[in-house]
């Protein structure tokens, strides 16, 4: 019986093993999150931003897990990434994962949270070689963003980077932003997605490069006041 837990101790064995499991179904391994950094992000924790790794264990063994945030001044949360064991895939764990997820944010704001971001590959801008490396991990950009979409996800209708990151040291340009709303939407204000990006690009790229690059991100919208939600596919 596969059975869901939030881990809560940096020292938690079960980080190295979520570590192992991200390199292991995702192409592009070197673009998330390393497991030594999430024992500090669980060690981090302020009024403002909390931060959270859920995990799905058969026994000893680790299924899936997903690594997120509550933006609380915004009420929103923040995937980092979510993934399920190939071998323990098309078990509804996805589902499982995600609905906990949403609990979670909810108990930790007090409240209903809007929704949750995240970011993930668009297969039409992807290279020959991404996806052999996509394949050879067992993976389908195309069968990920559908899963997204069965999960409530919709693509938020603007040009999305991560600032660092891609070829040079620039841009990653290959990713769209996606959002779940807790209610149906068929758009979302872009001051929303423009803070909750500085928000999290802040403690890595400091305050004023985060607040550059959300401006950046907001003025590819004109004057757009809202973003449109699309299908994921």
């Amino acid at each position: 019986m596969t059975s869901l837990r939030r881990v809560t101790e940096p020292h938690d064995p079960v980080i190295r093993a979520f570590g192992t499991l991200q390199s292991s179904a995702y192409f592009e391994p070197d673009m998330l999150i390393p497991a030594s950094y999430i024992a500090r992000l669980l060690e981090w924790q302020t009024p403002e931003r909390k931060n959270f790794l859920l995990v799905a264990e058969d026994a000893a063994l680790l299924r899936g897990g997903t690594v997120f945030h509550l933006f609380a001044d915004l009420n929103v949360g923040f995937s980092s990434f979510l993934a399920v064991a190939q071998e323990a895939r098309g078990q509804g764990l996805a589902r499982r994962l995600h609905d906990a997820r949403f609990q979670l944010l909810d108990e930790a704001a007090g409240q209903p949270v809007l929704g949750v971001f995240i970011d993930v590959v668009n297969p039409e801008r992807l290279s020959p070689a991404d996806f052999e490396a996509e394949a050879a991990v067992g993976s389908d950009p195309f069968e990920r963003r559908r899963v997204f979409g069965r999960l409530g996800f919709g693509q938020v209708d603007i040009r999305y980077e991560q600032p660092v990151g891609g070829p040079g040291g620039g841009p990653v340009t290959n990713m769209d932003l996606l959002f779940c709303p807790r209610q149906p939407l068929t758009s979302l204000p872009t001051d929303l997605v423009a803070d909750t990006m500085r928000t999290y690009w802040t403690p890595w790229l400091g305050e004023e490069r985060a607040r550059r690059h959300a401006r950046e991100l907001a003025g590819r919208a004109g004057s757009a006041r809202e973003l449109r939600l699309l299908p994921p596919v």
